[in-house]
């Protein structure tokens, strides 16, 4: 999935590479055993201390896949208990060698390795993402980021510095200690990895909180970092609601980091639950409405097929996902002409059979506001261009949805879908288009499709986003820092800037008897 920036790679499109190499890969389990429901604490298995349980639900069917243990603050308090125990002064794990962590997560990543078919599995059972995508391009990510960090374990460090007078100053970069973490539904495993590979590779404590609708490769994932030989308490995962479990985690008086991945306006109660708590550091991953911008000198085939994926890709659930394409009024006509026949020819169905490039919607709640935003889009004028209907007879498959002549103040152009549904806006100059772009509360990310490199960074650089891609989209790598300015959230992920968060800086003087150079 890693691209240079302007690697033009194959014209061959990027969907139809994975259906290709899909050959290659093991054949999934469509009906994967289901080992772990309940809740993890202490390397432990517990039911709910309520005993109540949730149904998840195989999006394909809408059928119950099981009943899982349902988390709430009580389960809460028990795995911060845990946590603070194993985060204790002399501690097993606070007595752990910075190697031996990286050691660890490695040991990780080899045996989330040696089970990849199995996850993949699990995961388009849970979640509907096509298999062949969840095993080639998720569990590549996972184990890409874990082993990453597992390298960075022993390599964040402090520094001598060189005060004035007789003294010897240097700092530490200790763990914060414990660490809330609220995963979405979207990118279970790969979201999973993002948070827990910097926190464990620092020496921190995990209380982590499940996506309700996406909860059985995280818990399968937990048995692993059993296998791999973390000690008890280090990491501790509840399925459970946000409003009970998750907000929990967010006013707890000894948590004292939450990382959020989500919406926005739950980002706002995470931020106000750790304000009003102790003031516990607060990293955010929230939504965005991407532009992706298409100048009129760009090859508009290419940029047509990495548009689709920009959008479509995961059933159109990406926090990232280019939901604005801007696109240079020379080529529009023919930009919007070969993007619905893109559409139309995308395959949807069952996403064990590698044929298909789109799975359903995760539940029915986000079907059925999907199909809202479809509707609001007609009503407000916007050309329905194709799609904008149920896909299959039973499950939450949409089709894929175009729509051309939106306008900048539409619902369907300002507001998040996380749906299939692709808006195409015409613009004439630069200037305009940075100031269309910018136009609105989110920040997360963008693109620009140009053959001319002046153009290109002029475009980046006067956009207000965390990431900007160029001749490219959703390109991904540990290494990489990803985050987003205004309401798409604050501080980063992934690369050495993930690090950061996890960390406290200590300074320490010492009074010498005589300081030499």
């Amino acid at each position: 999935m890693l691209q240079s920036m302007f690697c033009r790679l194959s014209r061959i499109p990027r969907v139809r590479r994975y259906s290709a190499a899909a050959a290659a890969i093991p054949a999934p389990s469509t009906q994967p055993d289901i080992h772990f429901n309940k809740i993890f604490i202490n390397n432990e298995w517990h039911d709910a201390v309520s005993k109540k349980t949730f149904p998840t639900i195989n999006p394909t069917t809408g059928e119950v896949i099981c009943q899982v243990a349902e988390g709430d603050k009580a389960d809460v308090e028990k795995a911060v208990k845990a946590a603070k125990d194993a985060f204790k002064l002399g501690s097993p794990w606070r007595l752990t060698d910075a190697s031996e962590r990286g050691l660890l997560l490695n040991r990780l990543a080899d045996l989330i390795e040696r089970d990849k078919a199995y996850l993949a599995s699990l995961e388009t059972l849970d979640n509907g993402k096509p298999y062949h995508i969840a095993y080639m391009v998720d569990l590549d990510l996972v184990i890409k980021c874990i082993r990453y960090y597992a390298g960075w374990a022993d390599k964040y460090h402090g520094k001598t510095i060189p005060i004035d007078g007789d003294y010897f100053t240097y700092t530490r970069h200790e763990p914060v200690g414990v660490c809330g973490q609220i995963i979405p539904w979207n990118f279970p495993l790969a979201m999973q990895s993002w948070k827990l590979g910097p926190a464990l590779a620092t020496g921190n404590v995990v209380v982590m909180k499940l996506a309700e609708q996406t909860p059985l490769t995280a818990l399968y994932v937990a048995n692993l970092i059993k296998e791999a030989g973390f000690p008890p308490g280090v990491v501790n995962i509840i399925p459970g609601y946000g409003p009970s479990a998750g907000a929990a985690i967010a006013a707890h008086m000894d948590v004292d980091k939450v990382a959020f991945t989500g919406s926005t306006e739950v980002g706002h109660l995470i931020q106000q639950a750790a304000g009003k708590s102790n003031l516990k550091k607060v990293t955010l991953e929230l939504g965005g409405k991407s532009p992706n911008i298409i100048l009129s000198d760009s090859d508009v085939s290419f940029a047509v097929e990495e548009a689709h994926t920009a959008l479509f890709f995961n059933q159109g659930q990406c926090c990232c996902a280019g939901t604005r394409t801007y696109v240079q009024e020379a080529i529009y006509d023919q930009f919007v002409e070969q993007s619905v026949e893109r559409a139309k020819n995308r395959t949807v169905g069952d996403p064990f059979d590698a044929k298909n490039e789109q799975g359903p919607q995760v539940d029915e709640e986000q079907f059925n506001k999907i199909l809202g935003y479809i509707s609001t889009g007609k009503k407000e004028g916007a050309k329905l261009l194709c799609g904008g209907e149920v896909a299959a007879d039973r499950g939450y498959f949409i089709q894929p949805t175009v729509f051309g002549d939106v306008k900048d103040e539409m619902r369907i152009a300002r507001e998040e879908i996380f749906g299939p549904v692709m808006q195409i806006l015409k613009f004439k100059t630069l200037e305009e288009v940075i100031e269309r772009a910018n136009d609105t509360k989110y920040g997360l990310a963008a693109a620009v499709f140009t053959n001319d490199i002046n153009k290109a960074h002029y475009i980046s650089h006067g956009l207000r986003v965390g990431t900007v891609w160029i001749n490219c989209y959703d390109v991904f790598g540990a290494q990489a820092p990803f985050g987003g300015y205004k309401a798409s959230g604050n501080g980063r992920e992934l690369g050495e800037d993930g690090l950061a968060a996890y960390t406290e800086v200590k300074t320490v003087t010492t009074k010498v008897l005589k300081k030499n150079s």
